[in-house]
């Protein structure tokens, strides 16, 4: 929505990111770009809790009428909190005999390759409850067997005396001829009204069977979870005066409606990460960084992705909790290494971070709220890198006394250390973490991270990124004017967004170039279905095109973009020139054999806003507030560290390390030797000397 499509007098945006510490919150004033940002504990057991007072506070703090938001997104973890500790519906899978044990045999997939003493995850759907049923639909030569009534029925009757709530229904080949699974759907909806039933031709119509059945699965396990959590989001915001209707942050980078997040909950598993790598990707647009490493660093967890060209990578297919899940994600890797990682001693002696976390509650021992078990927090405070007197503008007070009693006890005594070598201990240990994490997405997929700039962000990105620059030989850190809210303005800025596929094997003749425009055909009636249903008006619509291609006899694919707009205008011979091209980029070679075409895909967007820059404050006043004790491991010591205040800093100014810089969501650490850069947009350059 722009300022001319609303009629609200002083139109205002929302964004709302639930993190597993901290919930953040930027509400944008869109005719004058005032910005007010706020920070409040996360509610884990009632994560829809801190969304609703979040709201109170921050419209009561900016003094603005709730009528006058006329945009409201929202990123959470619900879902991937409900998957990975098994909090899950009593969901069940209806598929097509012989195949009930497909979740079990996985594809003969293993957690590890080279152990197979490690037990694979424990399927979403219980043996019990995978039901078959007497239906078959055949590719080749054979008469299709359609689904019977009177076994729905037995089926139907048998879920409700299990007090199942959420049915997947999940057929062979039903990404080709969907029938079944609709007559399925159909006439289990009217036996079962109040369960959440998909299909698995609506979740994922592609093949692979094993992925197709546990994305269904896990999407129908999901299913009535975020169906009450979204409920409540958007009772909640009319209880606080709202009349907008929340968009919901995606795995994809897009932003949706709170409807389409409830049928396809899988597409909300990396909401949290997803939003801060589009708000990182335009702060680096605005500066000119085109090739960029994220670095989110929260209470939990530390967030890498690796963006090329301003586009962050996409994964067809992740993980989560052991599950394989197909839907276009933002290719952020997340490792155990945030704020409230726990540091912990093995029967060996030695010295690990994470992958535990604190979290909100009871949070770091400084938080005083029972935490006993000492964090990188923790770690941090006693080193004098944090604020003794307070975090979060001084809004948190912390106990720099329990934390370096705590490190003492835990860490430093049974291994003879001084508390201040066992802090740099905790650091050295969580930055190898972030390390390993960092040359996964870069190196072993053939990027060289010095070629590259890191931004840093979350509450934690900039007071660790200079070690994990230096370490991975980075000579340059970007570092947003708000970093530990640039999840939640990320939301403000992604674009509302919707990804179809469909499989349709076909070998790259010209004699399929009718059949090639009839299946992109065919996506485009689905995201022209799914652009009415969104209310996005006919000039704002935007869609690309993409097929996964293969040398016909290879098992997987490379998906290759197209720049035709229509499906009239795709040719094979610029198929095939762009899948050469794809295929020597990754491979150094391309070989002159019969290629394949296997799904077809298209992406339908729209662009929301641009990114809101509330600009630093002009003034005469020096940004120095102060000095204080940091223990620096270079200068092997403390050293009378200048202090500084972020919102004071004019643009064009050079502070030299050592340094700290304050402001009320992040701390930043600039090393002996380092030096900071303000730029005219407030954002602040790090150069790693």
């Amino acid at each position: 929505m722009s300022i001319e499509q609303t009629s609200i007098a002083n139109p205002h945006l929302l964004a709302i990111d639930v993190g597993g510490t901290h919930t953040d919150i930027v509400l944008v004033d869109m005719v004058t770009g005032k910005t007010h940002r706020h920070k409040i504990p996360s509610t884990p057991r009632e994560p829809a809790r801190a969304v609703k007072e979040g709201t109170r506070q921050v419209l009561d703090l900016a003094n603005v009428l709730p009528k006058n938001v006329a945009y409201f997104a929202h990123g959470m973890t619900v879902a991937t909190n409900a998957l990975v500790q098994g909090q899950l519906a009593n969901a069940a899978l209806i598929t097509t005999k012989g195949f009930r044990d497909i979740l079990e045999i996985r594809r003969q997939r293993q957690p590890h390759i080279y152990n197979t003493r490690i037990s694979k995850p424990k399927p979403p759907i219980p043996r019990g409850w995978r039901l078959e049923i007497d239906e078959r639909h055949f590719l080749l030569g054979s008469d299709h067997r359609p689904p019977k009534k009177d076994e729905i029925s037995a089926v139907a009757d048998f879920l409700i005396e299990q007090n199942i709530n959420a049915v997947a229904i999940c057929f062979m080949h039903s990404y080709c001829d969907s029938s079944h699974e609709r007559q399925v759907h159909a006439l289990l909806t009217e036996l079962m009204p109040r369960a959440f039933v998909c299909l698995s031709s609506d979740v994922l119509a592609e093949f692979r069977e094993y992925e197709r059945t546990s994305t269904t699965s896990i999407n129908a396990a999901l299913g009535p979870i975020m169906e009450s959590y979204l409920s409540s989001i958007e009772n909640d915001a009319v209880a606080n005066g709202l009349t907008v209707e929340p968009r919901i942050m995606q795995s994809n980078g897009g932003v949706t409606s709170p409807r389409e997040a409830a049928t396809l909950p899988i597409g909300t598993l990396a909401s949290g990460p997803a939003a801060g790598v589009i708000g990182a990707t335009e702060v680096a647009r605005e500066l000119g960084y085109s090739n960029i490493i994220t670095f989110d660093v929260g209470g939990t967890t530390a967030d890498v992705c690796l963006v090329e060209e301003y586009e962050p990578l996409l994964a067809v297919e992740r993980e989560f909790g052991g599950y394989p899940v197909r839907y276009p994600t933002i290719d952020a890797l997340s490792v155990g290494a945030g704020g409230g990682s726990i540091a912990w001693v093995d029967s060996g002696g030695f010295l690990h971070v994470g992958p535990k976390s604190a979290g909100a509650d009871p949070g770091p021992v400084c938080y005083g709220k029972g935490g006993t078990e000492p964090t990188v927090t923790d770690a941090n405070l006693v080193l004098g890198r944090l604020n003794s007197n307070g975090l979060l503008a001084g809004r948190l007070k912390v106990d720099t006394k329990a934390a370096r009693q705590e490190i003492e006890r835990t860490i430093a005594k049974p291994n003879n250390m001084t508390v201040e070598e066992a802090a740099i201990g905790i650091l050295t240990i969580l930055n190898e973490n972030m390390v390993q994490a960092v040359r996964v997405i870069s190196v072993e997929r053939g990027f060289d991270p010095r070629e590259f700039t890191l931004v840093a962000f979350g509450g934690g990105g900039p007071l660790l990124a200079g070690k994990l620059a230096r370490e991975l030989g980075m000579s340059q850190i970007i570092i947003p004017l708000s970093p530990g809210l640039l999840c939640a303005e990320g939301l403000l800025v992604a674009e509302t967004r919707a990804d179809f596929s469909l499989t349709r094997i076909m070998e790259l003749t010209p004699e399929n170039n009718l059949e090639i425009s009839k299946v992109l055909s065919e996506l485009v009636l689905r995201a022209r279905g799914w652009f009415e249903d969104e209310g996005i008006n006919v000039e704002k619509r935007q869609t690309s095109f993409a097929i996964d291609m293969r040398y016909k006899g290879q098992s997987h694919e490379l998906r290759v973009n197209l720049d035709e707009a229509s499906p009239e205008r795709v040719k094979v011979y610029k198929l095939s020139e762009a899948f050469v091209e794809e295929h020597k980029k990754s491979y150094g070679f391309a070989p002159d054999l019969p290629v394949e075409l296997v799904t077809f895909r298209i992406v339908a967007r729209t662009p929301n806003h641009e990114r809101p820059v509330d600009m630093p404050l002009e003034t005469v006043d020096d940004s120095l507030i102060g000095t204080r004790q940091v223990y620096f491991e270079s200068s092997k010591g403390y050293v009378e560290c200048p202090v500084y205040s972020r919102q004071l800093i004019k643009p064009g100014v050079s502070i030299p390390g050592p340094a700290i810089i304050e402001q009320m969501d992040t701390t930043t650490v600039v090393d002996p030797g380092d030096k900071i850069v303000s730029m005219p947009s407030g954002d602040l350059i790090q150069y790693i000397c």
